[in-house]
């Protein structure tokens, strides 16, 4: 992942290249208008994050309970713009969703991760799937989820 030092979601979006800015804004904005309700923005780990705040989710994230518990992380990076979705981490059905979507959407081979999505040209981010991505997990399913996987 893309570390930082920023506080600031606005500090970050100011150190973006302007020839990845536009592309950046857009998909945060399709992050943002698109994720179900109660998914909060904020600085995570050096990177903008949607995350699922303390004050619904108190336990906060099992690895630093100080953070509150992550679900979609952007990040411009020295060769790419990531998409980082623990659901699919933690969701086998919907990484094949999204895998088998992807040519439907983009020319390009897919570069992904477990949860890790890059993309090294901003003509090549499909945004309208992503959009479809982040409405497929509400906060209490993705709270379920990750308990789920903490208890195995």
């Amino acid at each position: 992942m893309a570390k930082s030092e920023l506080k600031t979601v606005s500090e970050y979006i100011k150190t973006i290249d302007e020839d990845r800015k536009p592309a950046f804004e857009k998909l945060r904005e399709i992050i943002s208008k698109n994720l179900p309700k109660g998914f909060e923005e904020c600085m995570s780990y050096g990177m903008p994050a949607f995350v699922v705040p303390h004050k619904i989710y108190p336990n906060g994230y099992h690895c630093k309970p100080s953070e509150p518990l992550p679900f979609v992380s952007i990040a411009v990076q020295k060769a790419a713009i990531s998409v980082y979705h623990m659901g699919m981490y933690m969701d086998q059905n919907l990484y094949d969703w999204f895998v088998a979507e992807y040519p439907k959407h983009c020319k390009t081979k897919i570069d992904i991760g477990k949860s890790c999505i890059k993309f090294k040209k901003v003509d090549d981010i499909p945004f309208k799937l992503i959009e479809e991505l982040v409405k497929k997990i509400t906060v209490k399913e993705w709270i379920a989820k990750y308990e789920s996987a903490l208890r195995k």
